[in-house]
């Protein structure tokens, strides 16, 4: 439904209009002059022969992710709601969920252990508000922000990752974190505060070996965090 007028006011919005390629600029104007047809609306003839199906989204992956750990003798919550948010904010609160529920496990099975331990996933995709530096993507900026949640904690791993294999403006998929994570750094002299208040998550990461790299995957199906504990 969306228009020529509605692209030029976007950049309006933005104040990019004078950064724009001129090309584009020209199009969009002549477009909203009329002189261009607009893309078909709702209704036009044109699509009374179009079917979309999904053949592939988020919770599918999810779901598959969970079905494998349940396989390999996890128990695994596989969450339905999309996840959306500033990803080092959502990153804690994931780490406190999966805290929380393992504690309750462990009460409710009475220190008798019934499986190799608990899987809890999310998926959709965070935002980041860039105020640093320093280089990488939502998915390394919530591992960062929950290495220094599990800080010192045991028997706990996280990773958060780019279904298509690329987490913003680098080479890496996202990146794994620990409790070990943050020592990890310091013993090569780096700073895991500092590092995610420059937004470097990439750099922090790199350092010590704990990117995902999977190169493209040539799909995509949002972004997926998991955290693991035993």
């Amino acid at each position: 439904p969306s228009t020529f007028a509605d692209a030029l006011a976007v950049l309006e919005k933005y104040q990019l209009a004078k950064r724009a390629p001129a090309a584009v600029l020209r199009h969009l104007q002549t477009g909203a002059a009329g002189q261009i047809p607009e893309t078909p609306k709702s209704g036009n003839p044109v699509f009374e022969r179009v079917q979309h199906q999904i053949i592939a989204n988020n919770q599918m992956a999810l779901d598959a992710a969970a079905q494998k750990a349940r396989s390999l003798g996890w128990q695994a919550l596989a969450h339905s709601e999309f996840i959306e948010g500033e990803a080092r904010e959502v990153a804690r609160e994931f780490v406190l969920a999966a805290a929380n529920r393992e504690e309750g496990r462990r009460k409710a099975e009475g220190g008798r252990r019934k499986d190799k331990g608990q899987i809890m996933l999310w998926g959709g995709e965070t935002t980041v508000t860039i105020r640093g530096k320093g280089l990488g993507g939502r998915n390394q900026e919530m591992a960062l922000a929950a290495a220094i949640e599990l800080d010192g904690r045991a028997n706990t791993l996280a990773a958060f990752f780019a279904t298509d294999g690329n987490d913003g403006p680098t080479d890496a998929a996202g990146a794994f974190a620990d409790g070990e994570t943050v020592a990890r750094g310091a013993a090569t002299g780096l700073s895991a505060q500092a590092y995610l208040e420059n937004n470097d998550s990439y750099h922090f990461f790199k350092a010590i070996d704990d990117l995902i790299i999977t190169g493209p995957t040539n799909t995509n199906v949002n972004d997926i965090a998991l955290i693991l504990t035993w």
